[in-house]
């Protein structure tokens, strides 16, 4: 008996010492799989780019579209806010003439990521978008393998390369230049986790947590996953159902969970929706057309390896790739019967929505917030392809069938696509080839062969890891051959110049005042080397800054504005204090080409900075001071704040605009010229040039018509030209060189024509590319530079003496009289900007749609104008609200379970 009790003492002690031992040896497994998710992604991705000698391996670097465009001069914005500036997190002045800066941060720059950056400076900060890039492949990898091992505890070594399948779908790598979007699917396969601890726990933290974080680091990408979360909920309720008690408890605490998310990110979200009105907003599209934006069997093509490419950037298909294995995983998931019927019938209905999405357009615009995207379109494709490969994920570790059935089912589905694509070649001969097409075969047939290889063999699920794993990184690798990268020296050299050149002057001059440039590499060049620039280009771009350039003849468009085409009136209103003109690029009447100085690309022609006086030169650049430059605020007559220019042109709302402020409403600064002498080649002749249209005799032959003119002054000389008047219409020279001038522009631009070329003939040259050309707004005027001095004087006589600033406080003193009473300032119009004169509030006045003024007395005052964005201080409110209701809640639980 004694001998009994010990054998089955024994027998208890190694059932546990064995169950131990397999926790061990489950953990021990869990880990490596999590640490091969991790570092297969990153080393695939980061062998690729070394291998395009990738900087700082090489080279080239990463650079390319909008994250050469725009990203990376964000990005070093980043740096300078972090490290030298913590007031531009609010507001920036080298965001065009300024701008609420809350808006950019929330879409752009909010990601944990960004902090590898500050250990980069100047040209060395593409190797940290390069560690950033890969990072965020691994860590996509790595949380969908998480969120794999805790819904299946069980899993196998099939964990590596679903993960790896998604960190490499096909919506990351088309996606890699748009960088600020890559922390959306690494945050997913967290906030699905949150999701099923609300059923299997019933806590919402963890949901709470990782949404919030998602609201924070980026808006746009978190309304996408918020309507996927509740997509995701229903098909979570369908699995877990037991009754509908737990079913609405369950609601309530996703409800209240999601509530809680966008309290604890208010502090940001609330500024960042009110610039939103101000901006995107503004863009909504009020009309829906019920149709479908293409035949949705096309889809089926992008399923094929390598068919991203720059064609598929602006209007292309959805990049919905994830691989072949993948795919028929996906099929084989709804013939799954040890599943749920009320769980695939869901899972179906969420399938069917998800791919109506990504062709019928009223869904299309609900996913994108009401507004077509500006490239890049179908955005929100990373949650289909995480549906896709999550499907196929819950098909292969929830007991799978294996029938032989069910995968012959699949293999006509997958023939009949593939017939279809066949058939169709020549419809996606843009980014489909026959190689990829027979590549993408060869995958499926392999994927075919490794689910009938699992059914025999379970164990051998690392060699079809591999097989996944080849499949996506093929896809990559193909995809990513078809972009050409910015070159590190053509970024870094320029980036190194401007730097430079910057530098010397704010040494010199530590003031407030604005930079322009005849050069450019960016519209966000400011915010790269972090001076007061006039351009500027990003998503929450303010409307208001865009239609004001627009009405002084500077190219603009949704988004976007570009300071290329000043005169000596807006010069001197907008405080453009120092000029940098890039030497012997393409210079009129030079002997030296356009494409002489690559290092720093020329931007625009403005013989006028010769009215400026030359303060610096190096062997690339020279630095021009301008005399006539306004301080940032200046004592000016109080009619200005009548003027509206609604109906004037270009040059007439310049001169109404500057005459206005000092107090004279019947002044001209431009007069319309005729030219001396208008020859046409094989065009037909016109008395009239203004308006008409130009059109060749023989379509044969060049079409050229040539404008002469000898200005009588050495005043300078301005040419309007409408948006027809565009280098894709008709080339421009003048005296026999090039004009360089940014392009495209939507409204009417000013050009330079002529200045200190009094006695000079100056021939401009028209040579049409099209049968015929409007001559658009096409008028030449001459500057009324005696009576423009005039008028600087008298605005120059009170300026604002700034003694203080920062990028969101300017303080100041300032002198005025009764006839120049009102504090006229050049800092765009918004509701944060709050004014203090003599230590009490006062009254700001929007001026000319545009700018901030404020009514003084005459007298000396003291002047301080602070920006805080608005509603971030009832954000900060909600945002302690949601804190103190969870720590309230934490307490009370926490008191419960010690009584």
């Amino acid at each position: 008996m004694w001998y009994a009790k010990k054998s089955n003492l024994e027998k208890r002690n190694m059932m546990q010492r064995s169950y131990l031992n397999h926790t061990k040896r489950l953990v021990s497994s869990h880990k490596q799989q999590l640490f091969a998710s991790f570092l297969i992604p990153l080393i695939l991705m980061s062998g690729y780019f070394i291998y395009r000698k990738m900087a700082p391996f090489g080279s080239s670097s990463l650079l390319t579209v909008d994250l050469g465009q725009q990203y990376v001069d964000l990005f070093a914005y980043f740096r300078h806010t972090i490290l030298h500036d913590p007031t531009a997190f609010f507001y920036s002045f080298s965001k065009a003439i300024g701008g609420d800066m809350t808006g950019t941060w929330a879409y752009y720059l909010m990601s944990p990521f960004n902090l590898i950056l500050l250990f980069f400076p100047g040209k060395t900060i593409t190797s940290g978008i390069f560690i950033i890039t890969v990072l965020k492949y691994a860590f996509s990898g790595l949380t969908f393998a998480i969120l794999l091992q805790k819904m299946y505890p069980k899993a196998s070594w099939l964990v590596p390369g679903l993960s790896t399948a998604y960190a490499l779908m096909g919506f990351t790598v088309a996606n890699q230049l748009n960088l600020i979007w890559l922390d959306a699917p690494i945050l997913l396969p967290l906030i699905v986790l949150g999701i099923e601890q609300i059923f299997k726990t019933g806590k919402i933290r963890w949901f709470v947590l990782w949404l919030a974080l998602m609201l924070i680091i980026n808006y746009y990408m978190a309304y996408m996953i918020c309507i996927f979360s509740v997509l995701y909920f229903a098909f979570a309720s369908a699995h877990y159902y037991t009754s509908f008690k737990a079913a609405f408890t369950a609601f309530k605490k996703f409800v209240s969970g999601a509530i809680l998310s966008a309290g604890f990110a208010s502090w940001l979200l609330m500024p960042t929706f009110y610039i939103l009105t101000q901006s995107k907003v503004q863009y909504t599209e009020t009309s829906v057309k019920f149709k479908f934006e293409y035949f949705p069997f096309k889809m089926l093509s992008k399923l094929l390896p390598g068919t991203f490419n720059f064609e598929q950037m602006p209007s292309g298909l959805p990049n919905i790739f994830v691989g072949a294995f993948c795919l028929i995983g996906f099929i084989l998931y709804f013939t799954n019967r040890n599943l749920k019927l009320r769980e695939r019938i869901t899972a179906g209905i969420i399938t069917l929505f998800l791919l109506l999405s990504l062709c019928f357009q009223p869904l299309d615009l609900f996913w994108h917030a009401m507004q077509f995207p500006w490239w890049y379109p179908y955005r929100f494709s990373f949650l289909v392809c995480f549906w896709i490969i999550f499907l196929a994920a819950r098909y292969l570790f929830s007991e799978p069938s294996f029938s032989t059935r069910s995968l012959i089912i699949t293999t006509c589905i997958f023939l009949l696509g593939l017939v279809y694509l066949y058939l169709n070649l020549t419809s996606f001969k843009k980014y489909v080839d026959q190689s990829q097409f027979f590549i993408g075969c060869l995958f499926v047939a392999l994927g075919l062969l490794a689910f009938i290889l699992l059914k025999q063999r379970p164990n051998a699920a690392w060699l079809i890891t591999i097989l996944v794993i080849l499949d996506v990184f093929v896809n990559a690798c193909m995809s990513l051959n078809n972009l050409s990268y910015v070159s590190q020296s053509e970024f870094g050299n320029y980036t190194t110049e401007l730097d430079k050149t910057i530098s010397k002057i704010q040494k010199k001059d530590k003031g407030f005042y604005r930079i322009g440039k005849t050069y450019m590499r960016t519209k966000d060049d400011s915010m790269q080397a972090a001076f007061n620039g006039g351009s500027h280009f990003s998503s929450t771009f303010e409307t208001q800054i865009p239609n004001f350039m627009q009405k002084i003849g500077q190219p603009d468009g949704d988004g976007f504005v570009t300071y290329s085409n000043g005169t000596l009136i807006t010069d001197s209103l907008l405080g453009m204090k120092y000029w940098s003109k890039n030497i012997d690029s393409n210079q009129l009447g030079s002997s030296v080409t356009s494409t002489a100085n690559p290092t720093l690309p020329a931007l625009t022609y403005r013989p006028d900075l010769t009215s400026y006086q030359l303060v610096g030169q190096d062997s690339l650049t020279q630095t021009y001071k301008n005399p006539y430059a306004l301080s940032i605020g200046f004592g000016a007559s109080s009619l200005v704040k009548k003027f509206d220019g609604s109906n004037l042109d270009t040059i007439q709302y310049q001169s109404q605009l500057y005459s206005t402020l000092a107090g004279k409403t019947t002044s001209k600064l431009f007069t319309s010229q005729n030219f001396n002498e208008v020859i046409f080649q094989n065009i037909n002749q016109t008395t009239k040039l203004t308006g008409s249209v130009l059109k060749k005799n023989s379509l044969s032959k060049p079409g050229v018509v040539t404008f002469k003119f000898t200005p009588t002054t050495n005043d300078a000389y301005y040419l309007t030209l409408g948006q027809e008047l565009n280098p894709d219409n008709a080339t421009f020279t003048i005296n026999g060189k090039t004009l360089t001038q940014y392009s495209p522009y939507r409204n009417t631009v000013v050009v330079n024509f002529a200045n200190h070329s009094k006695g000079k003939t100056v021939t401009l040259k028209i040579q049409l590319k099209k049968m015929s050309l409007w001559l658009e707004n096409f008028t030449l005027y001459h500057f009324n530079q005696t009576g423009f001095t005039k008028l600087h004087k008298q605005l120059s006589t009170s300026p604002l003496k700034v003694t203080k600033h920062n990028s969101h406080q300017i303080s100041g003193n300032i002198t005025v009289s009764k006839k120049n009473d009102f504090l006229m300032t050049t800092i765009p119009y918004g509701k944060g900007w709050h004014a203090q004169v003599d230590g009490k509030s006062a009254k700001i006045v929007k001026v000319a749609k545009t700018f901030c003024g404020i009514q003084l007395t005459p007298g000396t005052h003291k002047v301080v104008l602070t920006y805080w964005p608005p509603y971030l201080f009832l954000g900060l409110i909600v945002s302690l609200i949601a804190l103190l209701i969870v720590s309230c809640y934490l307490g009370f639980k926490k008191r419960s379970i010690k009584k």
